[in-house]
């Protein structure tokens, strides 16, 4: 429990800190306020253990856009918790195009920082086309054309390099599609072989900037989602993405993809000879 002295010290150090990233003066915040500036220079002056009645502070944090219990110490981020919730997730629904432009702007977005992807199936960059048609031949919103576009274009951004990638997918989500089964059903088992020898080739092509690992999801679970480096994570749901924009929700999406790499049963630089290995 903080005595009323040290909340006061509090409040003082966060209102100059508040006032030093908006650019207010103290005359320009009291004017701005409507607090009077002798009060203002009270509440800033380093003695004492005045505190602002709730009127004054309402005022002050509405002009310095920070909540008034970060002023005096009982939260610790300055936002107000509107603020929270509107910039922590936006709501992106997936694009129409040739190419998701949703997507595809955020990976050029993160270019140069790690970018780590769950896929809900097999990974965009490394489907063939005979895939993606099957996948696609009923699919609302994409053609399986636009969708062969797509896929080309983040093969593409995967080769550049600076490109830094990291996949993580389940191993029964990759034998389900070797053996045909579940959304595979009915693609002939040639071009589920031409499947996986072009991701095979791919990761012996491009490793160690590429990197697959595979978990095992009786022991593990994860939704599919990708993190753009440290500013920005997208939760797929459908046809519309949750983009987390916060520092906290990226770190916490970090972190699960952490823990699908340090439990994954088959580790990035054995994944190509596993495919090879696997037989329908």
């Amino acid at each position: 429990m903080f005595d009323k002295t040290a909340r006061a010290e509090i409040f003082r150090a966060r209102l100059q800190q508040a006032m030093a990233r908006s650019g207010l003066t103290p005359g320009a915040l009291a004017r701005a306020s409507g607090v009077d500036r002798s009060t203002l220079g009270q509440l800033l002056a380093d003695s004492g253990a005045r505190l602002p009645n709730g009127h004054t502070l309402a005022e002050i944090a509405h002009e310095l856009r920070v909540s008034s219990d970060w002023l005096l110490g009982l939260a610790g981020a300055p936002q107000t918790a509107s603020d929270v919730l509107e910039g922590s997730m936006t709501i992106a629904e997936r694009s129409r195009t040739p190419l998701d432009e949703n997507v595809f702007g955020w990976w050029q977005e993160a270019a140069g920082s790690k970018i780590r992807y769950v896929p809900t199936g097999l990974p965009d960059p490394m489907k063939t086309d005979a895939v993606l048609e099957h996948e696609f031949d009923h699919a609302g919103g994409k053609t399986p054309s636009q969708a062969i576009v797509d896929a080309r274009q983040k093969l593409a951004y995967a080769r550049l390099p600076e490109t830094d990638l990291e996949i993580c997918m389940s191993v029964q989500t990759l034998l389900s599609f070797v053996r045909g089964v579940d959304v595979w059903e009915g693609l002939a088992a040639p071009a589920r072989a031409a499947q996986q020898q072009q991701m095979a080739s791919i990761l012996d092509e491009l490793y160690p900037t590429l990197r697959l690992y595979l978990f095992d999801a009786r022991r593990i679970y994860s939704a599919p989602y990708t993190v753009f480096g440290s500013r920005r994570a997208a939760l797929y749901v459908g046809q519309m993405f949750f983009v987390f924009n916060t520092t906290q929700h990226v770190r916490a999406l970090s972190g699960h993809f952490d823990r699908l790499v340090r439990e994954a049963v088959v580790q990035a630089d054995a994944a190509a000879a596993w495919l090879r290995e696997q037989d329908a």
